[in-house]
């Protein structure tokens, strides 16, 4: 550990010790040589003034299943159930858990003819015997135990490491077959071990795959189910610390591994944070943000990924590539190869260090909620907002579809709740003429002072008046708000009962965000009627704005009881949709990269002479294909 100067505190990385930690160290490499394991390693916090920060467990540790679901999304102890004939949201680490839910099982019921009786059970976690045998090349297993880098031949490390969370993703894990997975896993500590890795795969030709939270939904880290040669899956996850922090000038550096929650834990103790709240930021990484081009829910406030970025350090096979050598505001020395880095997604190489922008904790958080009378004003409200720059932290429109699944979260109400509901409902459909069955709902997020809170707050409500919204609380809110940390559960709970339930998004300019919409769900229940599917569900919301436009989610969901491969009809569904969002004038993705499942269309996105600009790019950085994802370009089998 050393200090620079004031405010400004770093570790050295070589041997990540200090004599404070000797114990922790020794604990570790005992654990690692009892497990057949090489080269444990403890890890550090950041430290402030010479004072080290108190370490807690990180979320992600190597045996990901004592934490987090083997099959599915989330924490262990958390997720949607039948219990007593009632829906019921299991844990207490959510609004709604250890809850019953009264009436999520009749709104599911009308809405996909969802049926608790009919039930399809995961199978269990897979015998040793049951995983394919790993492939490991000659010299491959050797060179790594030179380095003492910690590594894993065991199947459910390898088998968790396999995949990130598409829905073709999840059905296999919890139907089967087993598909190709990693033949090795490796956990390097810091940027000089990575190093190490990528010159033994270019020198033993084997195959790295980066894996951080492995929260993706494009099928980035699922393993390429076509390749010959070993497959490395790294762990980034030991690669969590803090390694300096520039109070002066509200700069951090963290390792990629870094969990989103335990980077934004560790900042709140000394009055900073990053203000990135993606949706997925309890188990996504710091890494999987940059090599992704994540987006916030308060990138209004804080900005997206690129914004907050000041420098990448990636590995690849021909060295490291970085940005600038001092940490500038802004310079003019040609391309910025931070963009080299942005978005690419595991193809060129290893993400290990990033240094990123924070601000101080706002003094005052306020939420808020507006109701109008249909979707169509509250996009034009969004619209007007984004035209006077007078975005609050997070902003977010949902349409009818999806405000009725919002009231079906709600726990069993007091009496006196229950009149409040009902005087409410009457104030909006009696006095106010709204019909409940075309509401559409904003939810507000609003950070900064107290003074500055509410002058934003007149602005908001005074611009909603125009559109003929209603401001509905904060309660109402903060609740949507939290909310949509819970909701990514329901798939698992869904898939149980035969009912496939996804996501997608994009970003689309404003003049066609209306036609978008409609187009796009009007394409999928076509494309339902065609399959033999009744009943589909679909909603949408809109979840960020900007000067030209807006990112919009789409929410789909139907019953596949009775019928045969609902991974594959999902997928024909999904393709149908992003064809026409792209013909109404949206992007391939707005945050969640393209991975494997969108790669079909990314040469149409970036342009023949773009395809080949990075291929160019690919065979300079990584001439043998080390970092054989898949992602990007579909490869030539």
């Amino acid at each position: 550990m050393k200090t620079s100067k004031d405010g400004v505190i770093t570790h050295m990385c070589s041997g990540r010790t200090d004599s404070k930690d000797e114990d922790s160290v020794s604990e570790n490499s005992a654990a690692a040589d009892k497990n057949g394991l090489a080269g444990g390693v403890a890890c550090l916090s950041a430290t402030n003034n010479g004072n080290i920060i108190q370490k807690r467990p990180p979320t992600v540790t190597k045996k990901r299943i004592d934490v987090l679901k083997w099959n599915g999304w989330g924490y262990n102890d958390s997720q949607f159930l039948m219990k007593n004939d009632m829906a019921y949201f299991s844990g207490r680490r959510y609004p709604i858990g250890d809850m019953h839910l009264p009436f999520l099982v009749q709104w599911a019921k009308d809405s996909v003819k969802f049926d608790p009786k009919n039930n399809i059970p995961s199978r269990t976690l897979p015998s040793p015997d049951e995983y394919p045998k790993p492939i490991i090349q000659s010299g491959v297993l050797e060179s790594i135990k030179s380095t003492g880098i910690e590594y894993s031949l065991d199947g459910v490390d390898r088998l968790v490491r396999a995949h990130g969370q598409t829905l073709e993703d999840i059905y296999m894990l919890r139907n089967g077959p087993m598909p190709r997975i990693p033949d090795l896993v490796v956990w390097p500590v810091c940027h000089e071990q990575v190093e190490k890795l990528v010159e033994l795969a270019s020198e033993h030709n084997f195959v790295i795959v980066p894996y951080g939270g492995g929260t993706s939904v494009s099928g980035a880290v699922t393993t390429p189910q076509h390749e010959s040669r070993t497959i490395v899956a790294l762990d980034t996850s030991q690669m969590n610390r803090i390694l300096w922090v520039d109070k002066e000038n509200l700069t951090i550096c963290c390792e990629a591994g870094m969990i989103g929650q335990d980077l934004e834990r560790a900042l709140h103790e000394q009055g900073l944070t990053t203000g990135h709240e993606p949706d997925s930021y309890e188990f996504s990484s710091v890494g999987g943000w940059v090599a992704t081009r994540a987006s916030g829910m308060k990138k209004n406030t804080y900005g997206n990924i690129e914004d907050l970025l000041v420098q990448a350090k990636m590995v690849s096979p021909q060295g490291t590539l970085v940005k600038g050598l001092s940490h500038v505001p802004r310079s003019s020395i040609g391309p910025d190869f931070n963009h080299v880095i942005l978005g690419s997604e595991g193809t060129l190489g290893v993400i290990t260090e990033v240094v990123l922008k924070v601000r101080p904790l706002p003094p005052c958080r306020k939420y808020g909620s507006i109701v109008f009378p249909d979707f169509e004003s509250g996009v034009k409200f969004m619209r007007e907002v984004a035209k006077q720059r007078i975005q609050p932290s997070s902003i977010r429109l949902v349409d009818n579809e999806q405000f009725q699944f919002g009231l079906a979260l709600r726990a069993a109400p007091t009496m006196f709740g229950a009149v409040m509901d009902h005087i409410k409902r009457s104030y909006l459909t009696v006095f106010k003429g709204f019909r409940w069955n075309s509401i559409a709902v904003t939810t507000l997020l609003f950070e900064g002072t107290k003074e500055d809170v509410a002058a934003q707050e007149r602005k908001i409500y005074t611009t909603a008046e125009q559109f003929k919204g209603v401001a509905a609380g904060e309660k109402n809110g903060e609740r949507g708000y939290t909310l949509t940390f819970v909701i990514a559960y329901l798939r698992d709970f869904a898939i149980e009962h035969f009912i496939i339930a996804e996501s997608f998004e994009t970003s689309v300019p404003w003049d066609k965000t209306l036609m978008l919409c409609r187009n796009v769900k009007h394409c999928i229940n076509e494309e339902c009627k065609a399959l033999g599917i009744e009943h589909p569900l679909v909603s949408c919301r809109v979840t960020q704005t900007y000067d030209i436009g807006c990112c919009v989610y789409f929410y789909f969901a139907f019953n596949w009881l009775g019928k045969s491969e609902p991974v594959q009809a999902f997928e024909r569904i999904e393709e149908a949709a992003r064809d026409m969002i792209i013909a109404c004038g949206g992007s391939l993705s707005h945050h969640h990269g393209v991975g494997k499942i969108r790669a079909r269309w990314y040469p149409s996105q970036v342009s023949a002479l773009g395809v080949e600009l990075y291929k160019a790019t690919k065979q300079r950085l990584d001439p043998a294909n080390i970092f054989a994802t898949g992602n990007l370009l579909t490869p030539k089998l």
